[in-house]
């Protein structure tokens, strides 16, 4: 289970999260949502380590992540999706997949086959340069390098951002599936309302770096949390 409690997050002088909590737990998806500017990203920053925050805690599987680097946190089986993807384009689909054993012994540095289960395409492209496949295609890698990590805790930022609906599907039926296997805990940031809301099992809606709506799919009305987001 990650558990973040009171986070604050600055950018120098300017404050990007105040007092966040939010949770993720094993087998469920917590929906991050909000417009645009008003920490998302920050606090998936702060969650996979990439900005230290200033104040609260952040804890996964019970230990304290304080100012644990990046690199261990993949390590302790936090894996992220960055908004935008950041693949390696001049590497090929096959060597940006294999960046993903960097933080695996081993004896564990193979591509799980669920992978192209899930992406066939990705497959069928093993030896075309990332740079070369669509912007939907780089998101399925994205996905697929982070799933090389055997996570159990998955971080995504907005994967549905500028991605042809076709490919949104199969990104949706992956997160299901990925759910459905019960060993991970998966945060998603997004702003396609209807996509969140499909998958949510726990809403998380910021707005000016605070929590304005926390809740379980139960308890939460939905068209509250579409006209927080609303532009």
């Amino acid at each position: 289970m990650l558990t973040v409690e009171n986070v604050d997050l600055f950018y120098g002088a300017a404050q990007a999260l105040r007092s966040v909590s939010t949770t993720a737990k094993v087998g469920e998806i917590t929906c991050v949502l909000g417009r645009n500017g008003v920490g998302k990203t920050s606090l998936m920053r702060a969650i996979v380590g990439q900005k230290p925050i200033a104040k609260g805690r952040i804890t996964w599987e019970g230990a304290d992540l304080g100012h644990t680097a990046t690199y261990d946190r993949a390590r302790a089986g936090i894996a992220f999706v960055p908004q935008g993807r950041e693949i390696f384009p001049l590497l090929t689909v096959e060597e940006n997949l294999r960046t993903g054993f960097a933080c695996l012994p081993r004896s564990e540095r193979q591509i799980p086959d669920e992978v192209f289960e899930l992406f066939p395409v990705l497959g069928d492209m093993m030896r075309r340069r990332g740079g070369d496949l669509s912007g939907g295609q780089q998101q399925q890698l994205a996905i697929g390098r982070a799933l090389v990590t055997k996570p159990r805790l998955l971080v995504l930022d907005e994967p549905t951002e500028g991605i042809q609906p076709s490919i949104i599907k199969d990104i949706g039926r992956a997160l299901e599936y990925l759910r459905g296997k019960g060993t991970m805990a998966i945060v998603l940031v997004e702003q396609y309302f209807d996509f969140a809301r499909d998958l949510a099992d726990h809403y998380t809606v910021l707005d000016r770096g605070e929590v304005v709506i926390e809740g379980s799919k139960d308890d939460v009305d939905p068209e509250a949390v579409r006209a927080k987001i609303a532009v």
